[in-house]
């Protein structure tokens, strides 16, 4: 079966994070995104800023599920409770019954955990414990074909290959 992961750049916030970047191309059209995801893959995964859930929302099909990554060291910007969990959602490849299916994880940007070597960090760059929680969430086997839509650092196909390896 075929899932995708996409983690365009938040609406609003493109221009401002990522105008530098060679692959710069405007805005993320939501709607159109979400088409190509319900058309092209049996499920997928969305990660947005809790300022456009309600947005993003009106644009996807009933079946998809609301999923929130809490992020226990986040920055300190404005009010802090509405920055330091982002939204998934998600439209899973299968389902395992109840218990099954965490709806929340728990997992600190790698920009803002402790690591005894410093290394660089792109924007967005998500932790091996979100991607291995989203892969999970998603009833994702190791048989099945990943896409990563905006592979930036490329974290998150990197955690593909040691959740399909484990």
């Amino acid at each position: 079966m075929r899932f995708a992961y996409a983690d365009p750049p938040y609406i609003g916030q493109a221009k401002k994070l990522y105008g530098k970047h060679r692959d710069y191309a405007g805005e993320v059209d939501h709607a159109e995104l979400i088409e190509r995801l319900c058309s092209e893959f049996d499920g997928w995964a969305l990660s947005l800023s809790m300022k456009s859930l309600h947005e993003v929302m009106r644009l996807c099909p009933d079946e998809v599920i609301t999923l929130a990554w809490f992020k226990p060291i986040a920055p300190p910007l404005g009010d802090h409770r509405r920055y330091n969990w982002e939204p998934v959602i998600m439209r899973p490849l299968r389902y395992y019954g109840p218990g099954y299916c965490p709806t929340a994880v728990v997992a600190s940007p790698p920009q803002f955990t402790f690591r005894e070597t410093p290394a660089e960090h792109v924007i967005g760059e998500k932790p091996e414990a979100f991607c291995h929680w989203v892969f999970a969430s998603a009833g994702l086997q190791t048989d099945d074909e990943f896409t990563d839509l905006f592979p930036g650092s490329g974290a998150v196909g990197r955690a593909w290959d040691t959740y399909r390896s484990s």
